[in-house]
C-alpha cells in the first residue's frame, strides 16, 4: 500500500473520532471473544453512548475553566512570550506529522508482539492518543532530520506506556472499580514515578501524614459542604472569584462566579455516572475476554488499555486539578527563568492527577502536594520543548496563535517523557537503547515482583482479599 493510500486510511479512522472509533473496535473484539453479536453490539454502542456523555462533561468543564484562566492571566499581568496552546493543538500538530501515518499501524503490531509474546497484559485499543507518541517521533525527526529515528522512539514511547498500563492496571481497577482496564496514556502516567517518591516523604514527615483528605472523609467531617455537589460548586465559585470579582458591573461578574459555579458542581456529579454508562458497556466486554483467555490460557489476564478519561470523573482528579488552576498560574509567575503562560492545557489537568489517585488513597491534599511539586519541573521542560513543539507546528502546517512565536503545552509540551526522548536525540541510538533496554528490565521486575510493584502504584492486597 503506497503511502499516501495508507494516509487516507489513516485519515478516515482518525475522523470518526474516538466515540466512533472505539465502539467499533470494541464490537469486534467481543465478537473475538465469543460473545453474541447482539449483545457485542448492545455493550458497544453503551460505551460509545458513555464516551459521548464523557466528552460532554469534559467539554462542559473546559468551557467553564478556559474563560477562567484567561480571567486569572489577564487579573495575574502575566506577560510571557510562550504560549500554551493546549493538548487539542498538539494532537493535530501530531496527527499533521508524517510519523502519525506510520505510528498506529506499527504500533498496533508493536503492542500485539508484545501481547502474544506475555511480555504485556494491555491491548491499547485507545488508537486516538497515539498522538502521544506521534508527538515523541515528530520531535526527534525534527532534532535528527530522519523519520525512522522518530519511529524508533515513538515505538519505544509506546512499549513503556504499556509497562505502565500493566503496573498501574491493579490499582486503578481496585480504586475506580474499573475491573479489566488499564490506561496506556502518555500523558496521564508522567507523575507516577514522582507521586510515589513524594508521597513516601510525606508519609515521613509527622503531621502531614496524618492529614486525611480523601473524599469520604471530607463528607464524614464536613457533611453537606463535603459533598461531590457542594465542593464543585465552592471549588468553582472561589476560583471565579479570582478571575472576575470586581470586573466591570457586578451583575456581570456575580453571573460569571454563579454560572461557573453550578457548572462545576454539575461536573463533580455528571462525570461519575456517565463512567458507569461506560463500564456497563465494558464488563461483558471484559467478561467476554476472561471466559476466552480461560479456556485457552488458563488463568491469563488481560486489559483494555483506554483513554484516562474513564478515570478523571472520581472526585479527588476534578477537586486536585481545578484547585491546581491557580497554583500553576502563581508557579508561572514566581518561577526564576519562566517564559511559559500556562492557559490551554489548565483544564486538562485532573487528566495529569487521575492516575495518582490510588497511590494517595484519594487523599486530596497528597495528591494537591503531588501535583504542585512535579509541576515545577513541567514548567522548565514547556520551556525546553517550546522550540521542538513549534518547529513541528509548522511543520504539520499548523497556524500559530496570532503574535505568537513559540507554543507549547502542560500535556505532552510539559511532560518529562517526550523530553527526555528529545534530550536523547544527539546520541540517538545510545540513548535509545538505554530507554528500550530500561523498559524491558522495568517488564521483566514486573513480571518477577508483582505484589511489591502492585503496592507501589497503590494496590491495596488486604482490600483484595477482604
Amino acid at each position: 500500500m503506497e503511502l499516501g493510500a495508507l494516509q487516507s486510511v489513516v485519515d478516515f479512522f482518525l475522523g470518526l473520532g474516538a466515540s466512533v472509533l472505539l465502539p467499533i473496535i470494541l464490537f469486534i473484539l467481543a465478537l473475538v471473544f465469543g460473545a453474541k453479536p447482539g449483545k457485542a453490539l448492545r455493550s458497544s454502542l453503551m460505551f460509545g453512548v458513555g464516551f459521548i456523555g464523557l466528552n460532554l462533561v469534559i467539554g462542559l468543564l473546559m468551557n467553564q475553566i478556559g474563560p477562567v484562566s484567561q480571567g486569572m492571566v489577564e487579573r495575574f499581568g502575566l506577560k510571557l512570550d510562550i504560549i500554551d496552546v493546549g493538548w487539542p493543538a498538539c494532537a493535530s500538530i501530531a496527527f499533521g506529522s508524517k510519523i502519525s501515518t506510520i505510528i498506529i499501524p506499527a504500533g498496533i503490531l508493536l503492542n500485539l508482539l508484545l501481547l502474544f509474546t506475555r511480555v504485556t497484559k494491555t491491548i491499547n485499543i485507545d488508537i486516538w492518543n497515539y498522538w502521544h507518541f506521534a508527538f515523541v517521533g515528530g520531535l526527534v525527526q525534527w532534532a535528527t532530520g530522519n523519520i525512522w529515528y522518530g519511529l524508533i522512539s515513538a515505538l519505544i514511547f509506546s512499549a513503556a506506556m504499556l509497562f505502565m498500563a500493566d503496573w498501574t492496571g491493579p490499582a486503578i481497577q481496585q480504586t475506580m472499580g474499573l475491573p479489566g482496564i488499564s490506561i496506556p496514556h502518555g500523558f496521564t502516567a508522567a507523575p507516577v514515578p514522582f507521586a510515589i517518591v513524594i508521597n513516601k516523604i510525606i508519609d515521613l514527615i509527622p503531621g502531614l501524614r496524618d492529614i486525611k483528605g480523601d473524599p469520604d472523609t471530607i463528607k464524614k467531617r464536613f457533611g453537606l459542604m463535603g459533598e461531590p455537589l457542594i465542593m464543585g460548586f465552592v471549588i468553582g465559585f472561589i476560583l471565579a472569584a479570582v478571575a472576575y470579582l470586581g470586573d466591570g458591573p457586578w451583575t456581570g461578574w456575580l453571573t460569571k462566579m454563579l454560572t461557573v459555579s453550578v457548572s462545576l458542581g454539575a461536573v463533580m456529579v455528571l462525570m461519575p455516572r456517565m463512567v458507569s454508562l461506560l463500564m456497563e458497556g465494558l464488563i461483558p466486554l471484559s467478561d467476554a475476554a476472561r471466559d476466552f483467555l480461560q479456556k485457552r490460557a488458563g488463568d491469563r489476564e488481560i486489559y483494555i488499555g483506554l483513554d484516562s478519561a474513564i478515570i478523571v470523573g472520581h472526585p479527588t482528579a476534578i477537586s486536585t486539578g481545578l484547585i491546581m488552576v491557580p497554583i500553576t498560574l502563581i508557579l508561572a509567575i514566581i518561577l526564576p527563568g519562566n517564559r511559559v503562560i500556562p492557559f490551554g492545557d489548565l483544564a486538562v489537568l485532573p487528566f495529569l492527577v487521575a492516575i495518582v489517585i490510588p497511590i494517595v488513597k484519594a487523599n486530596i491534599f497528597r495528591s494537591v502536594v503531588i501535583s504542585t511539586v512535579f509541576m515545577i519541573p513541567s514548567i522548565y521542560i514547556m520551556n525546553f520543548l517550546a522550540e521542538g513543539t513549534t518547529a513541528a507546528a509548522l511543520a504539520a502546517d499548523f497556524a500559530l496563535p496570532e503574535g505568537a512565536n513559540l507554543v507549547t503545552s502542560i500535556c505532552d509540551g510539559g511532560n518529562w517523557i517526550p523530553a527526555l526522548f528529545l534530550r536523547v536525540a544527539d546520541n540517538f541510538w545510545l540513548g535509545n537503547i538505554i530507554i528500550a533496554v530500561a523498559v524491558a528490565v522495568l517488564f521483566i521486575i514486573l513480571k518477577k515482583k508483582p505484589d511489591a510493584m502492585n503496592k507501589l502504584a497503590g494496590y491495596d492486597a488486604e482490600k483484595a482479599n477482604n
